[in-house]
């Protein structure tokens, strides 16, 4: 059967030169994590492909199919499982790439190598970042937005970009449907893609086994069974890892995603640095943080088999790329851990102002990292505000990060009253700056879906009780008056 199998396919002979194929320098535990990251990336695709079958992406049933997985215990193993195993990818094509880049072995003929390898990291986190938003609880819906935010910063096509990912102006079932099919479909292809041409180019090219001085040709190994074997070892251990993480340290699902409220959300570890980079530089500068440095690095990635000039391989003729991957590295872990400071230093911040939301969740835990603010007004204007205005601004007027803009502590609210009228009459487009950030959004026309008379109550609202907020109120025969 075999042989017919091969003489009509040769699949069979295929099989048995890639087994029988010298590994240069004999086998070695260094060369696991291509094989590592290729078995958790077949992790992330079944139990993929099974929570597929019970997840319901709309901003009606995300939150509750996802809660409705998190009962049933098998179902939530396999979901935890999906959640490590990403991290433990993410994690092994991190390690992968800095080994070939401390080996050197992106230099010729392994170039185009090197930029596929490069191409699965970057379709790597952008499937963390998709699958991110999708239980639609709250700290998957701020650490989102926070990040949409970030590339509506771009120059000239930001707005865009940010548009065309949310499905409009804020968040809901376009946003879950759009990442649903860039985490579930086009990333996964390109995944399987990328995977191919790395695996279709290394067979040409051959390993490049480790960097060495010594002019005689490298002892040879066999890949079977002898690195077959050390890759089983480990991707086995990987699994094992997964499985206990899944076990005993399950992830819990937020409260439902309300932009109502005031919350401080927690970004993937793998986004820690951006998130510390951000927070890092003063806010005039935010399009450096979230835009020219990510991108330039990115660039810089790219040209390493260009930038190295140097003949060897070896880590002593490389002293200006090892000592560039050493700080890299530093400044990444370190944002990293600065990051997580000065995330919880917010959340207990703003912990103390409220008590925390309710989580629904099967968890027995709470969200470490959420806090509310509820409004306890019953005045006309706050009714207003809650039914008209608070979907975007949330219920304290804090706005959300990079798109709506706060209208607590906001000096042009408690500003000429006239000016405020104009704005809530006629509505907003275009970016504008509050207390040094920027933010780019659409505010609606409430002239002619409000009465003058709730458009003063809102204001009035709005200028006296948000925040800091203490401004001479606004009358109806004003807003009636309004001239532009």
């Amino acid at each position: 059967m075999l042989d017919w199998l091969d003489s009509r396919t040769g699949l069979i002979t295929q099989a048995q030169n890639f087994l029988k194929e010298d590994v240069p320098g004999g086998a070695s535990y260094w060369y696991v994590f291509g094989s590592a990251t290729l078995f958790a990336m077949i992790i992330q695709i079944v139990t993929g492909i099974f929570l597929t079958f019970f997840y319901a992406p709309s901003a009606a049933t995300a939150w509750e199919s996802t809660r409705a997985i998190y009962a049933n215990p098998f179902q939530h193993f396999v979901l935890s499982m999906h959640y490590w195993g990403s991290s433990a990818m993410i994690a092994l094509v991190f390690l992968h790439l800095l080994q070939v880049l401390i080996w050197g072995a992106y230099k010729s003929p392994r170039e185009i190598q090197w930029i596929v390898g490069v191409l699965l990291l970057i379709v790597t986190l952008v499937l963390g970042f998709t699958g991110y938003l999708l239980p639609w609880d709250m700290n998957a819906y701020f650490a989102s937005q926070v990040a949409l935010n970030m590339a509506s910063s771009a120059p000239v096509a930001g707005p865009l970009i940010q548009h065309i990912l949310q499905g409009g102006a804020v968040m809901g079932t376009a946003t879950i449907n759009r990442f649903f099919g860039l985490h579930v479909w086009l990333m996964p292809a390109m995944l399987v893609l990328l995977v191919g041409a790395h695996l279709a180019i290394l067979r040409h090219n051959g390993p490049a086994g480790p960097a060495v001085d010594d002019p005689r040709p490298l002892k040879k190994g066999r890949f079977y069974p002898d690195q077959v074997f050390m890759d089983t070892v480990v991707s086995f251990g990987v699994f094992i890892v997964i499985l206990l993480l899944a076990w005993f340290a399950p992830p819990f699902l937020d409260a439902k995603a309300n932009p109502n409220v005031f919350f401080i959300p927690y970004p993937a570890w793998y986004f820690l640095s951006l998130f510390g980079l951000l927070n890092l530089v003063p806010h005039q500068f935010d399009l450096f943080a979230t835009i020219v440095i990510p991108t330039a690095f990115i660039i810089i990635l790219f040209a390493v088999p260009w930038l190295d000039r140097s003949i060897s391989r070896t880590t002593g003729s490389r002293k200006g790329m090892m000592w560039g991957t050493a700080v890299v590295v530093a400044a990444v872990i370190g944002l990293s851990i600065f990051s997580q400071v000065s995330i919880m230093g917010k959340q207990a911040a703003a912990a103390q102002l409220a008590p925390p939301p309710p989580v629904a969740s099967t968890s027995t835990s709470s969200s470490a990292s959420s806090a509310t603010v509820a409004s306890t007004s019953s005045s006309p204007g706050a009714r207003v505000f809650s039914q008209s205005c608070s979907a975007c601004h949330g219920a304290t007027g804090m706005g959300q990060p990079g798109a709506i803009p706060p209208l607590a502590n906001n000096p042009f609210v408690t500003g000429p009253a006239n000016a405020v009228i104009g704005v809530v009459l006629n509505g907003l487009h275009g970016a504008i700056t509050v207390n040094g950030r920027s933010y780019n959004s659409m505010m609606p026309t409430w002239k002619g879906n409000l009465t003058n008379k709730q458009i003063a109550e809102v204001i009035t609202y709005i200028r006296g009780s948000l925040g800091k907020n203490k401004a001479s109120a606004v009358t109806t025969a004003q807003v009636a008056a309004h001239k532009p």
